[in-house]
């Protein structure tokens, strides 16, 4: 009997490489973006402004209203910046079966190539499919001169499949896997991979190589193209994406922390907790320009406590987390052998 598909298999954007003084944009558009990133290229677009919006948070009703308000003339919409002003970007998209443009001002997220968007909503991090952007315009001279940890700090989507592969393995192990998300040996492999080669690049990356931040480019759209091909994120999602999940509604509040300040430190817990060696984990994120010292202290101990019964409360993919001792000792313990002892 046919395996049934709950999604269907998604293509990645078009990709144009060019200087964004070359985009003409002929349809009435919807700008979605953020107050710097504006700043930074705003002046070197030509579009047909009808509205422009800087959300703040992509909370489900917070962006579901934001859609309700476009006007009707409106016949593209534009995400500009980062990750935020790309999920609502693709999400009003989707809401009024509109085509959308992403120009990304630093490589700091997959979510530009992806065909859904991270909502958050109940505490956690929810994903919409609403179908990929139907193309995205990257100006490398842009993405190169973008902040240290910002500018090729997607690599922690790649360097999640660390962890994100353990996991899935884990799962498999314990028959914890759904028919749709059984373990592919072939597709680990690929992921794994990937992975190396992030760990090769880093170090040009956080130098802000043009070469490097290409190649990264290049992997985020393999390591999309993937989950894409499988209909899940296995591969790359796992007990470092949950604690990043888990921990963001504690520390930010209006403004936002980056992604990769979330995540970077939930990969190197996650890897401890699979009793990986850390360190050279730590050294490719660092130089690749994630920071890993934004976290309060108190705030991971005791996001880490809560971290298993959050993910069984919101039915999260099985992973190593859900049978985690983190009692106060424990989460302790772990933050040390993680090397996130620096935590302010």
């Amino acid at each position: 009997m046919a395996e049934t598909m709950l999604e269907p298999l998604w293509n990645i954007p078009r990709v144009e490489l060019t200087a964004l003084t070359q985009v003409k944009e002929n349809r009435p558009t919807a700008v979605i973006t953020g107050h710097r990133a504006w700043a930074t290229v705003g002046s070197m677009l030509d579009l047909p402004l009808v509205v422009q919006a800087e959300p703040h948070t992509v909370e489900a009703g917070y962006v579901d209203t934001l859609a309700g308000g476009l006007p009707p003339q409106v016949r593209v919409v534009y995400g500009v910046g980062g990750g935020r002003a790309a999920d609502v970007a693709k999400y009003i998209g989707w809401k009024h079966q509109l085509p959308v443009v992403l120009i990304p001002t630093a490589l700091s997220v997959d979510g530009f190539f992806t065909a859904s968007v991270a909502l958050r909503t109940g505490g956690t991090v929810r994903y919409q499919s609403t179908g990929p952007a139907e193309k995205v315009i990257v100006d490398m001279e842009v993405i190169s001169h973008a902040p240290a940890h910002l500018r090729g700090t997607g690599i922690v989507e790649i360097l999640s499949m660390t962890t994100g592969l353990l996991d899935w393995k884990f799962a498999a192990e314990r028959k914890q896997n759904t028919p749709l998300e059984r373990f592919q040996p072939w597709a680990a492999s690929i992921a794994a991979a990937v992975a190396q080669q992030a760990y090769k690049i880093s170090a040009q990356v956080g130098e802000g190589r043009p070469e490097a931040l290409r190649n990264l480019l290049d992997l985020i759209c393999i390591e999309v193209q993937l989950t894409n091909m499988l209909g899940h994120n296995r591969p790359q999602e796992g007990s470092e994406q949950y604690f990043a999940y888990a921990i963001e509604p504690r520390v930010t509040n209006l403004e936002s922390i980056p992604y990769a300040d979330l995540v970077g430190p939930g990969i190197l817990l996650a890897a401890a907790m699979h009793r990986q060696n850390t360190s050279s984990i730590k050294e490719t994120l660092i130089a690749a320009g994630v920071r890993l010292d934004q976290l309060p202290a108190a705030q991971v101990l005791a996001t880490l406590q809560a971290l298993p019964a959050y993910a069984r409360l919101h039915q999260l993919p099985y992973g190593i987390v859900h049978e985690a001792n983190l009692t106060a000792a424990g989460a302790s313990e772990l933050i040390q052998t993680a090397g996130l002892d620096a935590l302010p």
